[in-house]
């Protein structure tokens, strides 16, 4: 398969599941939750554990896991009698590779400093 073939990250994200995904994000308990699941690493943690970092309720967490993983932002998977939360890296990366392509157009996107000096 050629380079021009392979799929980048962005091109498995349309604007619709953007759009999704940003949502998800949009919400001040979802954005700790999936920063956590960020930090934790392909490990994962289990929801009383988010609830505990967090200082959260577990039925609240529970519907802002629910919402993430609608997004696809993450997964779950039963072990014993838990289940792991998992950071959906590649669709993060997908996210983000969504965002530059189609809003900076593939440059940098690092703001100019409108500040003047003194």
């Amino acid at each position: 398969m050629n380079a021009s073939a392979q799929a980048s990250p962005s091109n498995l994200l349309d604007e619709d599941s953007a759009v999704k995904s940003l949502a998800a994000l949009a919400q001040a308990h979802r954005l700790r939750a999936f920063r956590a699941l960020v930090v934790a690493g392909p490990e994962g943690l289990t929801p009383g554990v988010i609830a505990e970092q967090l200082g959260m309720a577990p039925s609240a967490l529970s519907f802002h896991l629910k919402e993430l993983s609608h997004a696809g932002l993450v997964s779950s998977e039963p072990r014993g009698r838990h289940l792991i939360y998992r950071a959906e890296f590649s669709r993060m990366n997908a996210l983000l590779g969504y965002l530059t392509e189609q809003c900076c157009q593939g440059e940098s996107c690092a703001a100019v400093s409108t500040t003047k000096k003194k």
